[in-house]
């Protein structure tokens, strides 16, 4: 059974740093794509990154571009997303989610939650001010 499971999320305050974790089981995850979404409390699911197989193109949000790294270790089945400069208008649940288009290099049709095929739960982040 294919399974994403995130971790990482937290309280921090403005200006700190929060690294978030998303392991993948039950699926081939050094084919997929990776991205990470987030949603702030009563507003709709926005796209933050996203990484293709092999970790070596990555797209960003305008939001959050300069201010967080995602990455990946296909050998853990795990991606990260490192987010520093934290702004209160980060807080949200952060989603991960798998995407198994073939990708070599990933863009903005990668933005598209829709398009993804597996979901995490979700971690929570705040970013008090």
């Amino acid at each position: 059974q294919e399974q994403l499971v995130e971790s990482g999320g937290g309280l921090v305050q403005a200006g700190g740093s929060l690294r978030l974790s998303c392991a993948a089981s039950g699926l081939a995850f050094s084919t997929y794509v990776m991205g990470w979404f987030r949603q702030a409390p009563g507003k709709e699911r926005e796209f933050v990154a996203a990484i293709n197989w092999s970790g070596g193109s990555t797209y960003y949000a305008d939001s959050v571009k300069g201010r967080c790294t995602i990455s990946r270790d296909n050998a853990k089945k795990t991606v990260y997303l490192q987010m520093n400069s934290m702004e209160p208008a980060d807080t949200a649940v952060y989603y991960c989610a798998a995407d198994n288009r073939p990708t070599l290099r990933v863009g903005i049709r990668h933005t598209i939650g829709d398009e993804y095929l597996y979901w995490g739960q979700g971690t929570r982040v705040t970013v008090s001010s």
